[in-house]
């Protein structure tokens, strides 16, 4: 059956193609706990609501405007997937936003509205609240797409040559490098070269990046303020410069969810560096993910949004040249 993704309308100037599974395994069904939301340049939007895509018309929305976000539940009661389908809800409700001041606003307000929707009176135990990673852009006619990220879901830029994390994980190693107590190639290692599932932030949750003993209510948006100097270039909120010819990927972390995960995504330029389409290079992500998984898997869910910009429309954030490295990284 074809999948509603293939009837939304970004116009002539963006290819996207999306997919959202459960996990890897046949004989180990797991609940899709992973969202994701599509919002084209028609105010036509796809969701996932009980693990199953729904369309809807959405009114007044700009013509040309376009949203775009991936989402993995996790934890507290059992409702992880109602928290990322109760975001995903409140990204359909939430208007488009020219700048990065009222996204940001938008979403912490959203952010503290479902914390107490989810909170059960006079339970005093905070960890047992539900929570979501949220990766978003907000793409506005002729115009820097805008990001706002929380969690450990990712951005990233492909090309033939390399696979470049354009978002920093929510996760223990970058409270420490917060501290000063990592340098670059110990993150690196920590976050990107092994598998560790525990998470500082997320969407509902809150956050532990002061005391990982401590869960505050508040969101931290991580920026030059509170990065290290190697982690300055990726902060959480703000506007990327895009560039034709890449694919940005959007996706959740049971795409590297193994024993290795930097081998695996070292193999990414060359299976969707040089893809046609969108749609091509979700193909294969999932395929080769299938076909070939990596070693020492987690079963985990799998959602993936693909965007490829065209150059030869009058996009003012598309640059075709290449984007400065973050750093000494090996992004």
């Amino acid at each position: 059956m074809p999948s509603l993704f293939e009837t939304l309308d970004f116009g002539p100037g963006l290819d996207v193609a999306a997919r959202s599974a459960s996990s890897n395994s046949s004989s180990h069904a797991l609940e899709n706990q992973d969202n994701l939301v599509l919002i084209d340049a028609n105010g036509r939007a796809i969701v996932l609501h009980g693990q199953i895509e729904r369309a809807v018309q959405l009114p007044n929305w700009p013509r040309g405007h376009m949203r775009m976000a991936v989402l993995d539940g996790m934890g507290g009661h059992g409702y992880g997937r109602q928290a990322a389908e109760a975001v995903a809800a409140g990204l359909l409700r939430m208007p488009a936003c020219a700048t990065l001041a009222e996204l940001a606003s938008r979403l912490d307000a959203l952010h503290a509205q479902l914390q107490q929707q989810f909170s059960t009176p006079g339970d005093a135990g905070q960890a047992r609240r539900p929570g979501t990673t949220l990766t978003l852009l907000e793409l506005r006619p002729q115009q820097a797409p805008l990001l706002y990220h929380v969690g450990d879901s990712r951005l990233y830029e492909i090309t033939p040559d390399r696979a470049s994390a354009l978002t920093i994980d929510h996760v223990p190693a970058t409270a420490f490098a917060m501290q000063g107590m990592l340098n670059a190639e110990e993150w690196w290692r920590q976050v990107h070269g092994e598998h560790r599932p525990h998470i500082a932030q997320a969407f509902i949750l809150g956050n532990a990046f002061a005391d990982p003993q401590q869960l505050n209510d508040a969101l931290c948006a991580l920026d030059g303020a509170r990065l290290p100097g190697f982690l300055r270039p990726l902060a959480d909120r703000r506007a990327i410069t895009v560039r034709s010819g890449a694919v940005y990927l959007l996706a959740t972390d049971g795409f590297w969810a193994c024993r290795r995960p930097q081998e695996w995504i070292a193999q990414w330029p060359e299976l969707l560096g040089s893809s046609a389409s969108a749609a091509e290079a979700v193909d294969t992500l999932f395929g080769s993910y299938r076909s070939a998984p990596p070693s020492g898997l987690k079963l985990d869910n799998l959602t993936a949004i693909a965007l490829r910009f065209n150059a030869k429309q009058d996009v003012s954030n598309v640059d075709e040249t290449a984007l400065p490295l973050p750093g000494a990284m090996p992004f």
